[in-house]
């Protein structure tokens, strides 16, 4: 009798550490591709706020380049008509002119707004591509985690729905605009 009773603890005793195992294995491949799902999520968003900023960064860039650059023609015109008045005999009005444009604009640097907008945008399509490759990484663990055996069975079996990501394609729009400041 103390022979079956042993027995049969053995047998509770493996039932019971099948049972846990079991579910810990369903509930860890279940966390997991929930996890990859949200990384995948995450990546697609930071793609998005990158391409936000550039939306954003673009038409402000263009807008305070723009208004420099009318503020520098307007620069020169003062400057031209100083020098009108200086051939004219009037050196008196053009020293007052000069003395004007000097006053209100110390440094004219139209140039360095370009450079900037350069380097912005350098620097937000490179974080674009970055979060673009990361994004593509994501999906590539999420899809390779979701089709591995013995996931595949866990997850069919608790009626988790496999989500349908894509890769993302790196193509460049060929109608980008190539003049901005007209």
């Amino acid at each position: 009798m103390k022979k079956d009773y042993k027995i049969i603890l053995i047998v509770v005793g493996i039932v019971i550490g099948c049972i846990v195992f079991g579910t810990s294995l369903f509930m860890g491949k279940y966390n997991t591709v929930v996890s990859l799902e949200e990384q995948v999520n995450e990546s697609y968003s930071n793609i998005e706020i990158q391409e936000k900023r550039r939306a954003d960064l673009i038409p402000n860039y263009v807008d305070s380049i723009k208004d420099y650059k009318n503020f520098e023609q307007e620069t020169l015109t003062q400057v031209i008509e100083a020098r009108s008045q200086a051939e004219s005999g009037n050196v008196e009005q053009a020293q007052k002119t000069l003395s004007v444009v000097v006053e209100q604009y110390p440094e004219l640097k139209a140039s360095e707004l370009y450079k900037n907008l350069q380097i912005e945008l350098s620097t937000t399509e490179n974080m674009i591509k970055d979060y673009r490759e990361d994004y593509n990484k994501q999906v590539k663990s999420y899809i390779k985690k979701t089709r591995s055996f013995p996931t595949n069975i866990v997850l069919n079996l608790m009626g988790y729905e496999t989500k349908d990501f894509k890769y993302l394609k790196y193509d460049t729009s060929a109608d980008a605009p190539t003049n901005l400041f007209k």
